[in-house]
Protein backbone atom coordinates (compact mmCIF):
# COMPACT_ATOMS: atom_id res chain seq x y z
CA UNK A 1 0.00 0.00 0.00
CA UNK A 2 1.29 3.84 -0.33
CA UNK A 3 2.27 5.56 2.28
CA UNK A 4 2.06 8.48 0.77
CA UNK A 5 -0.61 9.83 -1.40
CA UNK A 6 -0.55 10.05 -5.12
CA UNK A 7 -0.82 13.86 -6.05
CA UNK A 8 -2.93 14.80 -9.48
CA UNK A 9 -1.02 17.64 -11.43
CA UNK A 10 -3.54 20.05 -10.89
CA UNK A 11 -3.00 19.58 -6.62
CA UNK A 12 0.64 19.42 -7.38
CA UNK A 13 0.01 23.51 -9.22
CA UNK A 14 -1.92 24.14 -6.19
CA UNK A 15 0.48 23.50 -4.07
CA UNK A 16 3.53 25.47 -5.91
CA UNK A 17 1.57 28.17 -6.64
CA UNK A 18 2.32 27.34 -10.70
CA UNK A 19 0.87 26.45 -13.49
CA UNK A 20 0.56 22.61 -14.23
CA UNK A 21 2.52 23.39 -17.95
CA UNK A 22 5.40 23.67 -15.65
CA UNK A 23 4.57 20.79 -13.89
CA UNK A 24 4.04 18.87 -17.20
CA UNK A 25 7.32 20.29 -18.70
CA UNK A 26 9.31 19.21 -15.74
CA UNK A 27 7.56 15.42 -15.89
CA UNK A 28 8.53 15.85 -20.02
CA UNK A 29 12.16 16.89 -19.41
CA UNK A 30 12.59 13.89 -16.65
CA UNK A 31 13.13 16.25 -13.85
CA UNK A 32 10.46 15.34 -12.17
CA UNK A 33 9.06 11.80 -11.72
CA UNK A 34 5.59 10.79 -12.49
CA UNK A 35 3.45 8.13 -12.96
CA UNK A 36 0.82 7.92 -15.92
CA UNK A 37 -2.67 6.00 -15.24
CA UNK A 38 -4.86 5.96 -18.32
CA UNK A 39 -4.84 9.44 -19.75
CA UNK A 40 -3.93 10.93 -16.17
CA UNK A 41 -0.27 11.95 -15.06
CA UNK A 42 0.28 11.75 -10.87
CA UNK A 43 2.82 12.49 -8.96
CA UNK A 44 3.95 10.71 -5.55
CA UNK A 45 4.01 12.77 -2.64
CA UNK A 46 7.77 11.85 -2.09
CA UNK A 47 9.23 12.22 -5.23
CA UNK A 48 7.95 16.09 -5.32
CA UNK A 49 9.41 16.32 -1.70
CA UNK A 50 12.69 15.15 -3.29
CA UNK A 51 11.88 17.56 -6.21
CA UNK A 52 11.61 20.46 -4.22
CA UNK A 53 14.73 19.65 -1.66
CA UNK A 54 17.21 18.94 -4.68
CA UNK A 55 16.04 22.57 -6.02
CA UNK A 56 16.62 24.52 -2.42
CA UNK A 57 19.08 26.73 -2.07
CA UNK A 58 22.10 26.31 0.36
CA UNK A 59 21.59 27.19 3.56
CA UNK A 60 24.00 29.78 4.95
CA UNK A 61 27.19 27.95 5.99
CA UNK A 62 27.85 25.49 2.70
CA UNK A 63 25.90 22.60 1.78
CA UNK A 64 27.67 20.37 4.43
CA UNK A 65 26.03 22.55 7.15
CA UNK A 66 29.02 23.60 8.52
CA UNK A 67 29.78 27.04 9.18
CA UNK A 68 33.48 29.10 8.29
CA UNK A 69 34.35 32.00 10.23
CA UNK A 70 36.12 35.13 9.50
CA UNK A 71 39.13 36.40 12.05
Amino acid sequence: MLSKPMLTLHEVAELLKIKESTIRSWINNGQLRAYKFGREWRVAQKDLESYIQSHASDQPGGADGSTTSQD
